[in-house]
């Protein structure tokens, strides 16, 4: 399995599938793994795309141990990565928190970034500010990281089954909480730093195509969140999942994955 060394020997697990120097890489989101991508990835392999995907520290098959769990250090590693393998054109995907994690990413690799996919994601801000109505309050996220630490596993179960909003099967739900289950109780750390997360300032100076994906009945980000994304970037396309939850790659995984494709390829030059 291949292991990217990042922290005094502590380990990320990625996975790439593909070749060349260009690649869309996958961030998954809070308390996930890469396998969360598994209803899009085949496709994105089958057109051609070099696909790379990463489990945030602490999550899925990753170290569990890391001192520093945050999102900037997620970023970091993304970075790593990209540099490990020698990339010299990426664009970057990030769902729901790992949609903070991409935005960072994408500052951070600068002219490697030719663009930036935010599939519901936490970003650019995630909380209600004084000059941004959308999202939830301090006190919700605070009572939301007490529940996790108070019965993590019935909370992520109850996750588990808000996650879609289109009608899916037990198997689906169970899937999602045991890949939940994986990560451990200290990666809620990167949920708290959604808090006083805000991005805004550098959506306004990425340079680069963004797209947008917004689920119109998202429960966990606030959809005008995610349409918030075209007041800040220069070029921006919101693209409306009308069925979808917080997961449009589950609900309407044809329409996500074409979108998807269309826009990577674009960025990539590969049309």
């Amino acid at each position: 399995m291949p292991k990217l060394n990042v922290e005094n020997g502590k380990e990320i697990y990625y996975e790439d599938h593909g070749a060349g120097d260009t690649a869309l890489l996958l961030i998954h989101g809070w308390g996930m793994s890469l396998r969360t991508w598994d209803y899009s990835l085949q496709a994105l392999v089958n057109e051609g795309l070099r696909v790379v995907l990463l489990d945030h520290r602490c999550c899925g098959g990753s170290d569990k141990d890391f001192q520093d769990r945050g999102i900037s250090a997620i970023a970091d590693d993304v970075v790593a990565i990209v540099q490990k393998l020698n990339l010299a054109k990426v664009v970057v995907n990030g769902w729901s928190l790992g949609g903070a994690v991409a935005t960072a990413s994408a500052e951070r690799l600068g002219e490697i970034c030719a663009g930036l996919v935010l599939t519901c994601g936490a970003s650019p801000v995630y909380l209600q500010k004084s000059d941004f109505p959308h999202g939830g309050t301090d006190d919700a996220l605070a009572e939301t990281v007490q529940a996790i630490n108070s019965d993590r596993v019935n909370f992520l179960y109850g996750l588990s089954q808000g996650i879609c909003a289109t009608e899916i099967t037990e198997q689906q739900i169970n899937w999602m909480w045991e890949i939940f289950m994986q990560a451990s109780p200290s990666a809620v750390d990167a949920l708290a730093e959604l808090g006083p997360l805000d991005q805004r300032e550098i959506l306004t100076n990425l340079d680069i195509p963004i797209v947008s994906f917004v689920g119109s009945h998202d429960a966990i980000v606030d959809p005008e969140i995610s349409r918030s994304v075209a007041d800040y970037g220069k070029s921006v396309k919101l693209v409306e999942m009308k069925q979808s939850g917080h997961a449009p790659f589950i609900d309407e995984t044809e329409l996500y994955n074409a979108e998807l494709v269309s826009f990577v390829k674009h960025c990539l030059q590969l049309q």
